[in-house]
């Protein structure tokens, strides 16, 4: 394992950034998000946030605000944001929920739903050329090893 934390003499512990793997991860993500970002911004006119509740509502459908934080670990107030936006272009719908009206329900709507469905291909585009990098089993490596991290953030 490569060693993340040095001692400089009378100085202390300092991270080496270029191997802090939680830095690179982030790097990674700003990077791949924001060339994603660019085509869906400069064509649909939507940011990350955006998208990112777009994609739970495409994949999983109706949901919550609450729902939408855990799915994407996004906080509450960019959420809240994003689905305002997104309220204002009439590309997700809200509705009071029946079983407790405290809670309101999202949902896209048609426009919402023709714009995701055109974003994913993009998207999914993206994703392909990034994995061109890699070998199939590397592929599958990772793929192990991303859930393996993610099982193990969700015990901790």
């Amino acid at each position: 394992m490569t060693k993340t934390v040095h001692s400089r003499s009378g100085s202390g512990k300092h991270i080496v950034l270029e191997k802090f793997v939680p830095y690179r991860m982030s790097i990674l993500t700003n990077r791949i998000s924001g060339a994603i970002a660019r085509d869906y911004e400069d064509r649909f006119g939507l940011r990350v946030p955006e998208w990112r509740c777009m994609a739970v509502l495409g994949r999983f459908g109706a949901n919550t605000a609450t729902g939408i934080c855990q799915r994407t670990a996004m906080d509450k107030v960019t959420v809240s944001r994003a689905t305002t936006s997104l309220l204002k272009k009439n590309l997700i719908s809200r509705k009071t929920d029946p079983e407790d009206r405290r809670r309101t329900i999202l949902n896209m709507t048609t426009i919402g739903r023709r714009i995701h469905d055109q974003i994913v291909p993009i998207a999914l585009a993206h994703e392909q050329q990034l994995l061109e990098g890699l070998e199939p089993s590397e592929v599958a490596q990772l793929d192990h090893l991303l859930a393996k991290l993610e099982q193990h953030l969700d015990e901790a």
